[in-house]
């Protein structure tokens, strides 16, 4: 039986798929984000180790307050990175009729993945930017493959989120929001764009972690001035 490195998991939360959703955080992630506000996820050797049975036994307990829309979240870290045991997770709670959505960055490509998504009724994809340059200058990742993570999405029909978040002074510009949206649409297995305010809350984590923040001096974006800003979006 798998295994899995667990970080966390939020019995109730109302912001990671529709409806209320159980939230389980997993362990490790290959990118380094320069908003990441969870880097207590980054290292595969943390967290704690459970089964699937052991999660799925967890989560029934919830499973009347899901209603006909809520359900179970996988985020991160990077799911993608346990792939396999996430997809024995799924496979159980689809046996108790529960809903299971992915959140992830699609990053990480293969087989492991495509029998993921088999199991997977919905997608939260972490679209961080926009072009190869700044996916590799600030998430130290590979647009590429997050592209090609989308594409795999739009030929499965696996209805998606596409989630951004929004930075002072780094993409906040009406071109860039703009460019976000029109990739988005391109999806036509696209549900929802979600532009999702910075915050620098995180900045106690990265000091507890003794790691330096890259963006200490950033203000957060308010919840308004998005909302103006995405008012504005052709």
């Amino acid at each position: 039986m798998t295994k899995g490195r667990i970080h966390s998991v939020q019995s109730l939360g109302a912001v990671d798929g529709p409806g209320l959703r159980y939230v389980i955080f997993m362990q490790g992630c290959p990118l380094r984000c320069v908003y990441c506000h969870n880097p207590d996820t980054w290292e595969f050797a943390g967290g704690q180790e459970m089964t699937a049975d052991e999660l799925v036994a967890k989560v029934v307990r919830f499973k009347t307050y899901f209603g006909k829309d809520g359900g179970v979240t996988v985020s991160g870290g990077e799911p993608l990175m346990q792939a396999e045991f996430v997809t024995e997770l799924f496979q159980k709670l689809h046996a108790q009729g529960i809903h299971t959505a992915l959140d992830t960055s699609g990053i990480l490509l293969g087989e492991k993945v495509e029998k993921l998504l088999e199991h997977t009724d919905l997608v939260l994809a972490d679209l961080k930017f926009t072009t190869a340059e700044d996916y590799q200058q600030f998430a130290k990742g590979n647009y590429g493959h997050v592209r090609q993570f989308l594409e795999l999405t739009k030929k499965m029909r696996i209805p998606i989120w596409i989630r951004h978040v929004v930075v002072p002074n780094m993409n906040d510009s009406l071109a860039s929001m703009q460019e976000v949206k029109d990739i988005a649409e391109e999806y036509p297995n696209m549900r929802k764009l979600e532009f999702l305010p910075f915050h620098n809350l995180c900045q106690e984590k990265y000091d507890t972690m003794q790691i330096p923040f890259p963006l200490e001096k950033t203000e957060s974006l308010s919840q308004e001035a998005l909302n103006e800003l995405v008012s504005q979006l052709k």
